[in-house]
Formats: structure tokens, sequence, C-alpha cells
């Protein structure tokens, strides 16, 4: 059966998510996905009647690439983006940049073989250094949640618009948008009730990266911050895909019959074979060999979360 949490429309950068209520023993989808076939989205500059009607195509069970071009398709793309889009929605100053490399709106992009050479390798070496830079983590250790856990902060740019004090938190950035796609300005609002925050690791508790060759256990104390619901889900670590596993998706959440311990905690397995007496429910499957980022998702974040009265465990690796 498909476990999705919410439905999700993605058109160019925008972002629509329509949360599901609880069914019976899972998420129930109907009512969301019909709350998010109301949303239209079209160009302002086109006439009312030229407007195409919106498609909203079922993605449940089916296999997607997320990740951007790695080849001469992605500045292609980019050139066709640019193309299309106003003026207005790319700034004065990265417009300037992708002048310096030949992409201005209206003119034809053309390069010699040197520069190709150069475009190319540029498309090798950049998202390499983009997962370096997460990986190493931030000198000032903005990025971490907790003192004593290895959680991190999936927005740690100060404002929507990634200023710190005084800058552009440049490498914050493109890290973000190598997994996520986009930004919004509720990801910086510390609301309870309402909202969600998103708190992931890359490593068990002993600071190693997590692999999906091992077995690995996650326990959630008893009453998890969300007032909505709690969802934790495994993605790749190059490009925030979900694991291409026999499970339908990588996840699970508080709408399903997770067992408890006896103290009101949660444990949450995390293997390339389900673990002999753990319920699926309670299994996220990984892919042997390939490094796996966990994410902890809180919808209705609530105050213990703020005040991290309430926190939850490190990743333990068992075997």
């Amino acid at each position: 059966m498909p476990r999705p949490v919410h439905a999700q429309l993605r058109e160019g950068g925008e972002v629509v998510r329509t949360l599901m209520g609880p069914g019976e023993g899972g998420p129930d989808p109907p009512a969301g996905a019909a709350t998010a076939e109301k949303t239209r989205i079209y160009p302002l500059w086109a006439p009312e009647k030229n407007v195409p009607a919106m498609e909203f195509p079922n993605a449940s069970g089916v296999r997607v690439n997320m990740m951007y071009p790695t080849d001469m398709s992605y500045w292609t793309k980019l050139k066709e983006f640019v193309d299309y889009e106003p003026i207005g929605a790319i700034d004065p100053e990265l417009r300037g940049v992708l002048a310096s490399i030949g992409i201005v709106k209206g003119d034809p992009f053309t390069f010699c073989d040197w520069q190709r050479e150069q475009l190319e390798r540029a498309l090798e070496n950049a998202p390499r250094m983009t997962l370096a830079l997460a990986q190493l983590g931030r000198e000032d250790k903005r990025n971490l949640y907790y003192d004593d856990r290895t959680w991190e902060a999936a927005w740690c740019g100060g404002t929507a618009e990634w200023m710190q004090a005084s800058y552009p938190d440049i490498n914050a950035r493109s890290r973000f948008f190598q997994y996520a796609y986009s930004s919004a300005p509720a990801m910086v609002v510390h609301s309870t009730g309402a909202g969600s925050k998103y708190p992931y690791t890359a490593r068990d508790a002993d600071g190693a990266f997590l692999t999906g060759s091992h077995t690995y256990r996650l326990r959630l104390p008893a009453d998890p911050p969300a007032d909505l619901f709690w969802a934790v889900t495994a993605y790749n670590i190059t490009d925030g895909t979900m694991p291409e596993t026999a499970q339908l998706l990588p996840s699970t959440n508080s709408y399903y019959d997770v067992p408890q311990n006896t103290d009101g905690s949660i444990d949450l397995w995390f293997a390339p074979r389900q673990p002999d007496g753990v319920a699926a429910t309670a299994f996220i499957q990984t892919v042997p060999g390939r490094n796996f980022v966990v994410a902890l998702r809180l919808y209705g974040t609530a105050t213990a979360f703020y005040d991290q009265t309430w926190k939850p465990d490190d990743i333990v690796r068992t075997s």
C-alpha cells in the first residue's frame, strides 16, 4: 500500500503541500490529494482563456530521478529557463554571472571547445564540492541542532534569503538547493502547533557516516513534539532522492501503528533487510554500499522541540 505523508506538487520553484489526516492504520490520502488538486499555477502574463488545465499525475510507485543534470543538458536547460522567465525572476548580479559564461536572455548560447571543457568540468566538480562542504559542516557549528547530538538543521541560513549577520551564506545555500529545490519564509519561522521542522543526520552516534550495508536503530523518546504528526524518512546523501528499494517509500510516520516500548519511546530500524522481530511499520530499507541521510519531520512543531526538553536519540549502529 502507498505510504505518503503528504500530497506534494512541484511547478518551477514552488512547492505546495497538503497534509493528510489519519486513516485506518495509516494516513488518509484522498482528502490531501483533493486539496492539492484545487491548486492552479500559471504565468501571470498569460491571458486567462489561454491558461492550460492543471495536470495531477499519480506518482505513487513511480521511480523518478530528482538530481539535476550533470552533463551539458544542465546548461541548455538553464538557458531555456533564462529565456522563458521574465528578467525580474533573476537578480542583476546573478544575471551578470550567467552572462560571463554566455547565457543572456534572448541571445544565442554558444561556446568553443575550451569553454565546453570548462563547463563540463564545473558539472563534474560542483556537486562533489557541495557534498564535501555538507560533510565537513560549519566551523561555527550553526548547522547542529544540539550540543550533544549529530542532528543538523536542514535550514541553517539565518533568513529565507540565506543571509547571515552581514553576508549571504553561499555554501549553505548551494547544499540546500542540491537536494531541496526551494525556499520559503515559513522555513525560518519558529511557530508552535503549525509549520514544521526537519532535523536530519548523516552520521551515527559514533560520528561515522550512515551506510546502507549496516543495521541501525533510532530511538524517539515518548511524546514527539508534533501536534499534527511526525515522520522519519531516509534519503540518498548526494541529491535528496529516496533509496530505490522494494519499499514503496523509505519512510514511516505516526499515522501507522508503530510499536512502542514500555516507556512510550519508539524504535525505528534502518537496514538492507528487515531485522527479525521488527515490525514493518518500524523498518526503513536501505541500499547496501550507499550512504544515506535520515530526516525527522515534525509537523505542527510543539514547544518541547524548541526548548529541547525533547531530543531524538542519535542513531546507533547495531551490526
